[in-house]
């Protein structure tokens, strides 16, 4: 029985087209085709997926098809900065709870996948791109929801597919940092066995596309920091903390980007060890960092997004300098000693200006590589009379 052919003729006309990729085990299922067809701007389009089309990003995402820290990256052919000339090709991000703005991790996955696939039906700028035969890689400019992000995808020698053995980079969207420094009362009622008498803590916010409250793991209360720690105790403290932060006026102000407020809210609780980290060679340090994004999810890779946010943040408070290479790391990165992200800040001089704001924000350009790699494809359909995988489930909505 060629069940992939009877897919292709399913009698619901819903079949969705996947592949699935990971980038240091995160995984970015990229949809190429079957999502329903969205108009207007890329942000208009996202309101559009978010408000009429929000079952199918949980078909998608969720069980029985995807599961709980499941992310996906829509394709998006058109948008203004595609019929612009400045982008080759759009995308919308996807995760447990919506539609994020921005992701450095599926970024990198994109870019392979851009470079490898040759259907213009999916890519229709495809012959587009210009590979550089000498340096052997290839320029790739994606529209995400925060802005223009332009990628470099390393290459075979004849430029026609990607080369998985080097890294790919991204030069982010302007970047800056928030806040700093930012006292936060911890009520007793929320409080964690960890906290102990300590009644607020201390954080900075920081944007690298999204919006990310970066705190360290000590200040949070565990002394033993992300090497020997409980991933179940942590993860009820930052569930509690992230809660918190959107209540409270001085963080909501942090969180107004310049240009657009469908950027200004909060994604993600990342914390951070500045202790331990794996360190590739011919970087000037590493980290590591815990990051909780959208409704709970644990990102396994290091988060590119907020690796630019973090390189921001430690330029802000004169820590990191213009070119210095960094590497970034998660838990998953430390345990197999591979896949750190390496940024270096490449441009401190760029000003962010919008009408969400008067005097706008001065940013910064973050340089952040790292490797995706290919794991499988998949096609998806609903069966007729199939109520539990239409839209999709969580196990813990079931209890």
């Amino acid at each position: 029985m060629d069940l992939a052919r009877q897919f292709e003729e399913f009698p619901s006309g819903e079949v969705i087209k996947c592949i699935d990729m990971h980038t240091t085990g995160e995984p970015t299922r990229i949809i190429y085709s079957g999502f329903p067809a969205l108009q207007g701007t890329l942000l208009e389009q996202r309101d559009q997926a978010k408000s009429q089309y929000d079952h199918i990003r949980k078909r998608i995402m969720l069980e029985p098809r995807g599961h709980f820290d499941m992310y996906g990256a829509i394709i998006i052919p058109e948008t203004e900065l595609v019929q612009s000339g400045e982008a080759h090709i759009g995308v919308l991000f996807t995760h447990n709870g919506g539609f994020s703005t921005m992701c450095g991790h599926a970024t990198i996955a994109l870019g392979r996948f851009l470079v490898d696939t040759h259907d213009l039906a999916t890519f229709p700028q495809r012959n587009e791109l210009e590979p550089d035969l000498a340096a052997r890689e290839v320029d790739v400019n994606i529209h995400a929801p925060c802005g223009l992000v332009r990628v470099v995808v390393p290459t075979s020698a004849d430029g026609q597919k990607s080369d998985p053995s080097r890294p790919v980079r991204f030069r982010s969207t302007p970047a800056y940092c928030a806040a700093t420094d930012l006292e936060i009362p911890i009520p007793r009622e929320l409080a964690w066995p960890e906290l102990g008498d300590r009644t607020s803590l201390r954080l900075d916010i920081s944007y690298g596309g999204a919006f990310y409250a970066l705190i360290d793991v000590r200040e949070l209360g565990f002394q033993t920091g992300l090497r020997n720690f409980s991933l179940e105790a942590v993860s009820v403290a930052v569930k509690r903390l992230k809660r918190h932060l959107v209540t409270l006026p001085n963080v909501v102000e942090a969180l107004q980007h310049p240009e657009d407020s469908r950027l200004s809210f909060l994604y993600s609780v990342m914390v951070v060890d500045r202790e331990i980290g794996s360190k590739p060679d011919g970087v000037n340090g590493a980290e590591t960092g815990l990051c909780f994004f959208a409704e709970d999810s644990i990102d396994r890779s290091p988060t590119g997004s907020c690796v630019a946010a973090r390189v921001a943040l430690a330029h802000a408070k004169g820590t990191r300098k213009q070119g210095q290479k960094w590497a970034y790391n998660s838990i998953v990165t430390n345990h197999f000693d591979t896949g750190a992200f390496v940024a270096s800040l490449v441009d401190e001089n760029v000003k962010i200006e919008g009408p969400n704001s008067r005097e706008g924000r001065n940013g910064v350009t973050i340089l952040v590589e790292g490797k995706a790699y290919y794991t499988g494809t998949a096609t998806f359909v609903v069966e007729q009379g199939d109520v539990t995988s239409e839209s999709g489930f969580t196990l813990n909505a079931c209890t």
